[in-house]
């Protein structure tokens, strides 16, 4: 009998890298002043991830420069939306600066910051945030099918960052019911994600703050630390806080949906200079830049 070689498979092609342009939602809105306020519940729910927390722990500074990685931290990610060509090579720059931050837990288990699951995880709590943010400080929330595309543009957003095929569920749903079972099977009330959640409280002065000035920046920060801190413990989900022992009233709930009513009027009607960070602004208009050109050139004479 003759044998009947097998022919090797094809390697599946990885799908392409490539940058974001001015027609999407993350366009639209992940660049908007009110980036802090969706982004305190998403980066809590990383430190729950008990890989996440044990390198945060060990290599973040963010208890003693809170300030300089919040900037570095919303630049990064800004430049991941609005960065054109430069997106790729951040998410390469972070990649390679992930690479060495891995740790040993007091078990004795071994973490490692691009691992394939907790790599993805950081992302995968961005639709999360960002749905919930259109909810309490959007004059209307996401509809299911904007929610859909959202999650489209957040499922490349995770191949420019190198998050792992298997890592990224397919669908919207697919994508929900994943966030479910990392909520239940994998998060744990971790030391860092309380430890987080007190640095929002109290802020920690700049760095290079002379120490006299302390005191004066212990008040300056008490209002903006309690109202961030109020914001990622009321839009955080319901099981995260169960998990972490967070008490949240209906009066709370009150308390937040009216400040969410208050953001959502005012500001657009913020000029657009003041209602972007300066990334989102500064792309925002030289794409407008952009279009000006292409209409001038259209219409030149022949």
């Amino acid at each position: 009998m003759t044998e009947v070689q097998e022919k090797p498979r094809a390697a599946t092609a990885r799908p392409e890298r490539r940058p974001f342009g001015p027609d999407g939602l993350l366009w639209e809105t992940q660049g908007l002043v009110t980036f802090s306020l969706s982004t305190g519940a998403a980066f809590l729910l990383q430190t729950m991830h008990p890989t996440v927390g044990e390198v945060v722990a060990e290599h973040s500074v963010y208890r003693t420069d809170a300030l300089g990685r919040a900037a570095r931290s919303i630049a990064s990610v800004m430049t991941w939306v609005y960065g054109g060509e430069e997106a790729l090579s951040e998410a390469d720059r972070l990649r390679s600066m992930h690479a060495t931050l891995n740790t040993t837990d007091a078990d004795g288990v071994a973490h490692h910051a691009l691992a394939s699951g907790p790599w993805a995880w950081i992302i995968l709590t961005a639709p999360y945030a960002l749905t919930t943010s259109s909810r309490y400080f959007s004059r209307r929330p996401y509809t299911r099918e904007e929610a859909e595309q959202l999650y489209a543009e957040i499922v490349q957003l995770m191949r420019n960052l190198h998050v792992a095929e298997k890592e990224i569920p397919p669908t919207y749903d697919e994508y929900l019911a994943r966030f479910d079972e990392i909520m239940e099977h994998i998060l744990v009330a971790h030391p860092t994600a309380y430890s987080f959640l007190e640095t929002t409280r109290h802020i920690p002065p700049p760095i290079r703050l002379p120490k006299p000035f302390h005191p004066l920046w212990r008040v300056a920060a008490l209002i903006p630390g309690r109202v961030q801190h109020f914001v990622t413990v009321g839009t955080l989900p319901e099981q995260a806080r169960a998990k972490l022992g967070l008490p949240w009233s209906s009066r709370d709930e009150r308390r937040l949906r009216g400040l969410g009513q208050a953001v959502a009027r005012i500001v657009p009607l913020l000029p657009e200079r003041l209602r972007y960070l300066p990334i989102a602004y500064e792309a925002r208009r030289a794409e407008r830049a952009k279009r000006r050109l292409r209409t001038a050139l259209a219409r030149r004479p022949l």
